[in-house]
């Protein structure tokens, strides 16, 4: 049964559980698209509103999130949250967090210990925050049993030799060090590049400019296709205009190349479109529209 905060649908022979660690407004609708302007917002309002957008404070609407999928005798988890108790010193709206994320995922009958497979599309906190745990003041992996699919990339640009991004961004070193680093010590962690195959229906392929090893997740199974693009895309207003980044990503060039062929190939091909924080139904249908694209369907879920 679905609930607020865990849903279920069935694509193809894969079972997908979505799983709301938190949803609610975020930053300014200019904060978070910089490039965006202000009347792609006003013209899309009766459908951006509430679920993406509040008009009256110009607020972005987000969720945070994992996708469950049940794949081939499986467990996946696609991205795993902010976590609880970190240090975010960087973002104050989740420093000490204390959610209901595993919570959340025993109501839709899932254990730490029955997951097979993590995937991080990308090293930022709100997607690896629960890869670990504390225990008695140690972080150590929340999943015991499963493998973490981390792009190699990313495990470079974010860790100890490249000096945790340059060290431009405090909470890099901490997210490494608490979410990441302990994932390579359990022997855990499995870097990979290019494209990474998890089963007949499900396959990671490289997709940067968001971070140097930003990912999405393909689905293929029967006349089901989706597609998981994690950052690619933080707000519909992206599809409507792909030129426009996020103040998240860090190659703007790379980013927006990467969103224009993720949305050529799922209009061509009527994959479903799975963002990390869209709100509402939390995926959507797109077709071409001249040199741009339109959402066709936003009650999908």
């Amino acid at each position: 049964m679905n609930s607020e905060n865990v849903q279920r649908t069935v694509l193809g022979d894969v079972e997908v559980i979505r799983i709301v660690e938190w949803a609610g407004p975020f930053v300014p609708a200019r904060d978070l698209v910089p490039q965006s302007g202000t009347d792609v917002w006003k013209d899309n309002q009766d459908w951006l509103a509430p679920d993406h957008w509040q008009p009256d404070e110009d607020l972005t609407v987000v969720a945070l999130q994992t996708w469950v999928l049940r794949s081939a005798g499986r467990t996946v988890l696609v991205d795993t949250g902010v976590g609880n108790g970190r240090e975010r010193p960087g973002s104050p709206q989740f420093h000490h967090w204390q959610g209901e994320f595993l919570e959340r995922l025993a109501r839709a009958g899932i254990r730490p210990q029955d997951v097979d497979t993590v995937v991080n599309t990308h090293v930022h906190g709100d997607h690896v925050g629960w890869n670990t745990h504390d225990v008695d003041g140690q972080w150590i992996p929340t999943f015991p049993g499963a493998q973490y699919l981390i792009p190699a990339a990313d495990d470079f640009h974010f860790g100890p030799g490249n000096a945790y991004g340059k060290g431009l961004n405090q909470d890099d070193r901490l997210i490494y060090e608490d979410s990441i680093a302990p994932v390579h010590r359990s022997g855990q962690a499995v870097l990979w590049e290019g494209t990474h195959r998890i089963d007949e229906h499900l396959t990671l392929e490289s997709a940067p400019g968001h971070t140097p090893g930003s990912s999405v997740l393909r689905l293929d199974s029967g006349d089901d296709r989706a597609v998981f693009v994690g950052d690619i895309l933080h707000s519909p207003v992206q599809i409507l205009r792909p030129s426009c980044n996020s103040c998240f990503c860090l190659d703007a060039d790379q980013a927006v190349a990467t969103r224009r062929r993720i949305l050529e190939r799922a209009a061509d091909t009527r994959e479903l479109v799975v963002p990390a924080h869209f709100g509402g139904a939390g995926a959507v249908e797109v077709r071409r529209e001249g040199e741009s694209f339109a959402v066709t369907r936003r009650d999908r879920w």
